[in-house]
């Protein structure tokens, strides 16, 4: 692992926090809108008690206070631009991660909530390769890529709220079925709840990340 003096993270483009395990999986752990680095950090290490953690912060302030992966233009009006200069970014920065704390490139999966799930799915869209998989905790069909390179091998949760605002039950499927297209292995796993998350999602995530742990 490097470090830089003092026992700061490296500068590798984001601020970050970074937490090993003692497992050769690592959770690239992605927060939700008002969050930083640290807001996913007890759920990602309860969910996946041996992974890596790695905890970037998103760089965009909205209004000033709030922090995000990506900009948006209202509550229902994405940024898709800022979307796909964020996912660039955070792919370079996984690639500089791997390097700098002696990662597993191949083991690199994404643990997103809200905006972050949806920066996730940019990465999956725009990088395929970086993950080798994602946890997509309520992410929304962010816009239609139209032909995306190929997934096979890329396991991919998206896990709905069937009263979700943000997103309608058609969009989730229309998010599985783009990556399936792509070959991703998609399960979807739909609970009665909102943009929330309730236990039943955090069951269903641990048990789907165990899964690739154990392979």
């Amino acid at each position: 692992m490097s470090n830089s003096p003092g026992g700061e993270p490296p500068e590798l483009g984001f601020a970050h926090a970074f937490e090993p395990g003692t497992g050769p999986d690592t959770l690239l752990v992605l927060h939700a809108t008002g969050g930083d680095e640290h807001q996913l950090m007890p759920l990602a290490r309860r969910l996946a008690p041996h992974a890596n953690l790695l905890a970037p912060r998103g760089k965009v302030m909205e209004g000033g206070t709030t922090r995000r992966f990506f900009a948006r233009r209202s509550m229902l009006d994405l940024d898709i631009d800022d979307l796909m200069l964020a996912a660039d970014e955070l792919a370079a920065f996984v690639a500089d991660a791997v390097s700098a704390y002696g990662l597993d490139p191949s083991r690199v999966m994404a643990l997103g909530y809200s905006n972050g799930a949806n920066a996730a799915v940019g990465m999956l869209f725009r990088h395929p390769g970086v993950l080798a998989g994602a946890a997509l905790l309520r992410p929304v069909m962010p816009y239609e890529p139209g032909e995306i390179a190929p997934l096979p091998g890329t396991r991919v949760l998206i896990a709905a709220g069937t009263h979700d605002a943000y997103s309608s039950m058609s969009a989730t499927e229309r998010l599985g079925e783009v990556l399936e297209q792509a070959s991703a292995d998609v399960m979807i796993s739909v609970v009665e709840a909102g943009h929330e998350l309730v236990e039943r999602d955090l069951l269903v995530t641990a048990e789907w990340l165990g899964r690739d742990a154990a392979a």
